[in-house]
């Protein structure tokens, strides 16, 4: 069976000048150089996280502009922009900027964001909500009215002496034709998955699920991937209907991959977050043919259509590489691609 991998990352910066990535700056350039590694290794996709005051990337479009610019048929986006922190016209506008840079080739991972470093950093950039408003119904708020404006619907009135059509709205500039197929949700739920099927937006399957019923993460998280798959089958839209999930993966082959990784414990972890159970998943590592067989063990993997592989970013560019190299030729063993 076929599937997409690309890498998701932090883009951590390390705050030392001994560090591989020793500031944010440093950060940001290093990841158009894993974008074109990716690109070279086989890889799909380069996707970022988006987290605002803290040690790691938060202005997605200029740079995933940049990497669409230095490749020519990777596929770039976002686990996720948190919707909490964004205008959504503005959005939708730099969102077709960046898609029609790269000729088609954004994958818009957005959602209600997780935890922050700040605690009012909404706040911060302007926002605030009502009293009786809660954040999740916020950001789907935002989210709907985002959608609608990169569809090409009009949204805002015409000046009377323009010489426009009064009863036509006018729409945002520029649009990209397709881009509305490719927004993925990120979802920590069963039941938030269902509701992106039922919306019409692809799943992006969190790293961590906010419930825990005694089942393995991968098992747990492929029950999600079903239910939003026949959410999705019955909500008539057409713009939505993939899948992706997120792996830590570490074939062994160097003295410095055991030395990383050779030694970690490698299951499911519960904790709780937000004042929920949350159950996150293992961490793949040991020789090509292990990490294969994991991989082929793996529910989840087998029902998504996306596999992301998270990257240790502040482990340099050429470390990294050499991960994604490894991984693409397993996923070539696999049949995964050719």
């Amino acid at each position: 069976m076929t599937k997409k991998i690309g890498f998701l990352t932090f883009g951590h910066s390390g705050g030392s000048s001994k560090s591989p990535v020793p500031t944010g700056a440093d950060a940001v350039r290093q990841m158009l150089d894993l974008a074109v590694a990716a690109e070279e290794s086989g890889f799909d996709g380069a996707w970022m996280r988006v987290h605002h005051f803290g040690n790691s990337l938060s202005t997605p479009f200029p740079l995933l502009a940049a990497m669409a610019a230095k490749t020519t048929t990777l596929e770039v986006g976002t686990g996720v922009i948190d919707m909490r922190y964004e205008n959504p016209l503005y959005m939708a506008e730099m969102a077709g900027a960046t898609d029609a840079i790269s000729n088609g080739r954004l994958q818009l991972g957005i959602s209600r964001g997780s935890p922050e470093s700040a605690r009012d950093g909404q706040h911060q950039f302007g926002y605030d909500l009502e009293p009786d408003q809660d954040w999740a119904t916020e950001t789907r708020a935002r989210t709907a009215r985002f959608r609608t404006a990169i569809s090409g619907a009009g949204m805002a009135h015409p000046m009377p002496d323009r010489h426009h059509d009064q009863d036509s709205l006018l729409p945002i500039n520029p649009l990209s034709p397709g881009l509305e197929n490719r927004i993925w949700w990120g979802a920590a739920t069963i039941g938030s998955g269902v509701w992106t099927g039922s919306v019409g937006m692809n799943l992006l399957s969190s790293t961590l699920l906010l419930e825990d019923d005694g089942r393995p993460f991968h098992v747990l998280q492929a029950d999600q991937l079903r239910q939003y798959k026949d959410a999705y089958a019955a909500s008539g839209h057409s713009t939505g209907g993939m899948t992706a999930v997120t792996r830590s993966a570490f074939p062994i082959t160097t003295n410095t991959d055991e030395i990383y990784f050779g030694r970690r414990e490698h299951g499911d972890s519960v904790g709780v977050l937000d004042g929920s159970v949350a159950r996150s998943g293992p961490t793949y590592a040991g020789s090509p043919e292990d990490v294969a067989q994991q991989f082929i063990n793996d529910e989840a993997i087998t029902e998504a259509d996306y596999v992301l592989f998270a990257l240790p970013n502040q482990l340099g560019v050429d470390y990294n590489t050499h991960v994604m190299t490894e991984i693409a030729n397993i996923a070539r063993e696999l049949g995964w691609k050719k």
